[in-house]
């Protein structure tokens, strides 16, 4: 591992050529360097790690070299030669691909139809673009169908499909920019058999990840880059995670393990036969994720997203869900925090039946929530820092007084804030769409918290979140849990949901199919409930003890 801040050179162990070489980047808006003399070597058939702190510089490196902004300083080089990237157009024309966090894919169209839009001139739209598509899909192992909708896959054939859209294009070198924050284990080490067979036809993969197990275990190479610059290059077979995690942030790799129990037996959040279907959604569009499978269709049509959910979560306890996204996770947060109508069941809070209380109400009881999707349901992206802070706490202190906002008020605590939460910011009057994804988590986190909930709907509270902030909020919400605030914890990270959970349960089809013992389970066991391959209670199984069974049961025949 080589923690130099000079321009880290490419291995010179295989002497393959550079697929892609940024020398000298330097980006600069107003109040804040987010690139600072940053070098990248990407070799032509490797898979390139880039990691670093949320701020880190990151995203706004991969707009670069996707041309979609322009560099102060510094150069470009694509296969060996040097050149300037306006727009997206020119880096795709130059064989940069990038698969974005959030896919951009139309639901309502098919796989095809995704494919060739906007490339209709490469391969038409009939025949020939079938055959491309089957022949890149075979040729890498995607097993991408090029007639199926769009609507009816889940999120990893989606992923899918983003990569083969690039490929399609032409693309020699892809960006992939977190590509396993919402996949299961056996999804990721498909994955991973994909990227493979990427790198082995000489194509140049760019993984940006937080995940530092994946990291090590996927990348030929690792690029560090901490507040803009960068810090040093790793060899992934001489690193290991706590050596990684120091160098993006100075610190150890966190853990989620909590070590006690402050679980008691006083009900904080009763829900008990929840029930809702998609004609429920209150102010927001009927969209849900399209590798739904929904449980039933009721009797006038409506498809049921929620079905007989049932589960109380008591002070000081922290209840994890598992499951797939889209199998009505976002459905059962809208019900508990009263965006979408329940059509048969209850909801009781602190011991008051809740079903039909505006949102506002179940807010000012003590309803803390951080959403699944912080850019449509957690932040106004135009709006300053501070106005930021106010949202979903309106009539509270120290955002109002009486029936009047306190903006000097709500401005202090912004600044405490963006101080207690280490929001990477040059001031509070900046935009959130200023800010890297993780800032903006933490601003959330930090505007949650401080209202001393006495229950957190926390959906993904850690996505896209470097290990420092990680560790900053899980320690934020298991001190929480030893002063009695329940917590209803979604994850698609296995470990925090496992580390963090006091119980577990699995959610598949809108229905709560599996539970397990935190203690026990392996992500592996709770990956194979929420596929549905597995119900009930799900025992952990010793490998050594199962085989010696089997041994056993052979001899006593």
């Amino acid at each position: 591992m080589n923690a130099s801040t000079s321009p880290p050179a490419p291995s010179p162990a295989s002497g393959t050529a550079l697929a892609v070489e940024l020398t000298g980047i330097t980006k600069r808006f107003p109040g804040v360097v987010a690139n600072h003399d940053i070098h990248l070597s990407v070799r032509k058939g490797t898979v390139h790690a880039l990691v670093g702190e949320n701020g880190a510089g990151k995203s706004t490196l991969m707009k670069i070299l996707y041309g979609m902004q322009k560099p102060d300083e510094g150069t470009i080089a694509i296969d060996g030669e040097q050149i300037a990237l306006s727009t997206p157009a020119d880096a795709i024309n130059r064989g940069i691909g990038m698969v974005h966090q959030h896919f951009m894919l139309a639901d309502n169209l098919t796989v095809l139809e995704n494919t060739v839009l906007g490339s209709e001139k490469l391969h038409g739209i009939g025949g020939a673009a079938r055959r491309k598509i089957k022949e890149i899909s075979e040729r890498y192992g995607l097993g991408v169908r090029p007639d199926l909708l769009i609507e009816d896959l889940g999120v990893a054939d989606r992923q899918r499909v983003e990569i083969l859209k690039v490929l399609y294009r032409g693309a020699t070198t892809l960006i992939l920019d977190e590509p396993t924050a919402v996949l299961v284990p056996q999804e990721v080490d498909a994955l991973f058999d994909n990227l493979r067979e990427l790198k082995s036809e000489g194509l140049a993969v760019i993984f940006i990840s937080h995940k530092l197990g994946e990291v090590l275990s996927v990348a030929d190479e690792i690029t560090v880059i901490r507040r803009g610059t960068t810090v040093g290059t790793a060899v992934p077979a001489e690193t290991t995670p706590r050596q990684l995690a120091e160098l993006m942030v100075g610190s150890e790799l966190p853990t989620p393990e909590t070590s006690e129990s402050t679980v008691t037996d006083k009900p904080v959040i009763e829900v008990e036969g929840l029930t809702a279907s998609d004609k429920g959604t209150v102010g927001l569009s009927n969209e849900t994720s399209a590798g739904m499978l929904m449980s039933e269709v009721g009797h006038s049509g409506e498809k049921l997203t929620l079905d007989n959910i049932t589960f109380t979560i008591h002070a000081g306890e922290v209840m994890g869900i598992a499951g797939v996204e889209g199998n009505g996770q976002t459905e059962l947060i809208d019900a508990l925090i009263g965006l979408r109508h329940a059509d048969a069941g209850t909801i009781r809070f602190l011991g008051e039946e809740i079903t039909s209380t505006p949102t506002r109400k179940r807010r000012e009881q003590g309803m803390g929530y951080i959403p699944e999707d912080r850019h449509r349901h957690g932040l106004l992206l135009e709006a300053p820092l501070w106005e930021n802070r106010i949202l979903g706490h309106v009539t509270e202190r120290p955002n109002s007084k009486g029936f009047w906002l306190d903006p000097k008020s709500a401005q202090e605590d912004t600044r405490r804030i963006v101080k207690e939460y280490d929001v990477r910011t040059p001031g509070i009057d900046v935009t959130a769409a200023s800010l890297s994804g993780g800032n903006q988590q933490k601003l959330i986190v930090g505007r949650e918290m401080s209202h001393k909930p006495r229950f957190l709907i926390a959906a993904h509270p850690t996505r896209g979140v470097d290990v420092g902030a990680q560790a900053q909020i899980w320690d934020q919400i298991r001190e929480a849990r030893r002063e009695g605030l329940a917590v209803l914890l979604i994850s698609a990270d296995l470990d925090e949901l496992i580390g963090l959970s006091d119980t577990l349960r699995v959610i598949y089809n809108g229905r709560l199919v599996a539970d397990a013992d935190p203690a026990t389970v392996t992500p592996e066991e709770l990956g194979s409930a929420m596929t549905g391959a597995a119900s009930g209670h799900l025992e952990h199984v010793e490998e050594d003890a199962a085989a010696t069974d089997v041994v056993e049961d052979g001899e006593a025949r």
